[in-house]
């Protein structure tokens, strides 16, 4: 019986909740495994598809599989957010210009200032959600080659009209990357909207429980598809098997998490918005990531080492709530709040949650 994984046509058109638990299985064989095994192989028997272990692994295949139906397209797995974004930024040629979100991931942001500080491109960092802004910076740039989006952002947590923006791009030659990591392909799949690439830091909503570090790209053209794997085995950024394997799992039960995550999100981010001791609320209706902004003269750093359940950690997507003032990091923007806390809603009870943030709070109430 071969490892790989099938790949089937389903029989009847599954959405992807379906999608996410039976993607990615072996074929249905008597005393075939349900679930496709862990792969730990650096070589393999010459004269096959595979050859060495940084071309390719069942395992990472099981996962592209799962991924690229969710997001429509062809999906490849790396060994973290960072090695995926890094590798579509190592597509944009010396001297182009990238236009990219003033509020983004602060390693995305950092990535962009190494690059132009050694003169292999130059950034241009835009308000995303001024789509008239951001098409003038494309514009005005006549050697931009890349458009990258975070919608919501993190962790302001503005929306991009990504339609819009991608079919002005394409106009101008400009190739166009989404950070979906926020949304999940749950919620929004940027393919569908005229993205050319998809980018996720698998490491948080995907794989969801806080144990995995795994990065993806998802594209709709074979060609830039290939041009990014062989990028991939080029520089070895590729995942672990068991890395891998993990957060297939975790895909299995991805819209329970979001639904019950999402679900909380409302609620917390409805009750903060009454709360005399927050002046601004930032929740863009979908998702499980809220931001709050602290009265002046308040700590949002006591805020957030006051809480017993709500961990104070840089990280999200998990099942656990975290939260976090990100201004604390050098490289976040300076036009970020220096108290605005961000949280990772997770799928605990919403009433406790809300009894333990409220208990830290508690101070700032008048």
């Amino acid at each position: 019986m071969s490892d790989e994984p099938s790949h089937p046509d389903h029989p009847i058109d599954v959405r992807p909740a379906t999608i996410a638990v039976t993607g990615g299985r072996p074929a249905r064989q008597p005393d075939a495994p349900l679930n496709p095994p862990i792969t730990m192989a650096s070589t393999y028997v010459a004269a096959g598809d595979v050859e060495y272990g940084r071309y390719g692994n069942p395992t990472w295949s099981a996962f592209e599989e799962v991924l690229g139906a969710l997001e429509g397209g062809r999906a490849l797995a790396f060994a973290s957010g960072m090695a995926a974004a890094t590798t579509v930024l190592d597509l944009v040629g010396p001297g182009a210009g990238v236009v990219a979100p003033q509020h983004a991931y602060s390693g995305t942001i950092m990535a962009l200032a190494d690059l132009e500080a050694r003169g292999r491109l130059h950034a241009h960092l835009v308000d995303i959600a001024d789509t008239d802004a951001v098409i003038g910076a494309m514009k005005a740039d006549e050697d931009c080659a890349l458009l990258w989006i975070e919608s919501p952002t993190n962790p302001a947590l503005e929306l991009a009209d990504i339609e819009t923006l991608a079919r002005a791009a394409h106009e101008l030659g400009v190739r166009v990357v989404v950070d979906n990591t926020f949304a999940t392909p749950l919620l929004q799949q940027p393919l569908s909207l005229g993205a050319d690439i998809v980018v996720h830091s698998a490491t948080k909503y995907l794989a969801g429980h806080s144990d995995v570090q795994l990065g993806a790209l998802v594209v709709s053209d074979e060609e830039v598809s290939g041009a990014l794997k062989a990028r991939r085995d080029l520089v070895g950024a590729v995942p672990g098997p068991f890395e891998t394997w993990l957060a297939l799992r975790g895909m299995r039960t991805l819209h329970l998490r979001l639904e019950r995550a999402q679900a909380n999100a409302i609620e917390i981010a409805g009750r903060l918005a009454d709360h005399p001791g927050v002046v601004e609320v930032r929740y863009p209706g979908f998702g499980a990531i809220v931001a709050l902004v602290l009265a002046d003269g308040f700590s949002a750093d006591l805020v957030a080492r006051s809480t017993r359940l709500w961990v104070h950690a840089t990280s999200l997507g998990g099942v656990e709530s975290t939260l976090e003032r990100r201004r604390r990091w050098k490289a976040e923007a300076s036009t970020i709040p220096e108290g605005l806390l961000r949280l990772s809603v997770g799928i605990e009870d919403v009433e406790d949650l809300w009894t333990d943030l409220e208990r830290a709070l508690a101070p700032l109430v008048p």
